[in-house]
């Protein structure tokens, strides 16, 4: 009796080889001497507009623009973040600003 076969018996054995440069995949961008990316100011932008999104204590937001929701919750008193009027502001014909995250799900 030999010995008891395995499950990876039935596979063939692969070799990795090594990254660019002999680098392995866990090494970080900062060991490897490179910048981490910061976000460009657009992404920035889009991720402050995101967060707005999610605050539930502005009102929903699926039917409305971000810039209508923003004017019903300083309506309320609400105090909506300045900032995310600006951000809005400076863009006015683009949609990726304008609509919530939800805008092209049906009500």
């Amino acid at each position: 009796m030999g010995r008891k076969r395995l499950i990876t018996d039935s596979y063939p054995v692969v070799k990795r080889r090594e990254g660019p440069a002999g680098h392995s995949k866990g090494e970080l961008a900062s060991e490897l001497g490179e910048e981490p990316q910061l976000p460009s100011e657009e992404q920035a932008e889009l991720e402050l507009l995101r967060q707005f999104d999610l605050a539930w204590e502005y009102g929903p937001c699926t039917g409305i623009t971000r810039l209508q929701r923003w004017h019903r919750a300083e309506q309320m008193g609400l105090e909506p973040p300045p900032e995310v009027c600006q951000v809005l502001k400076s863009h006015p014909g683009d949609p990726r600003f304008q609509y919530s995250l939800w805008h092209l799900y049906p009500l």
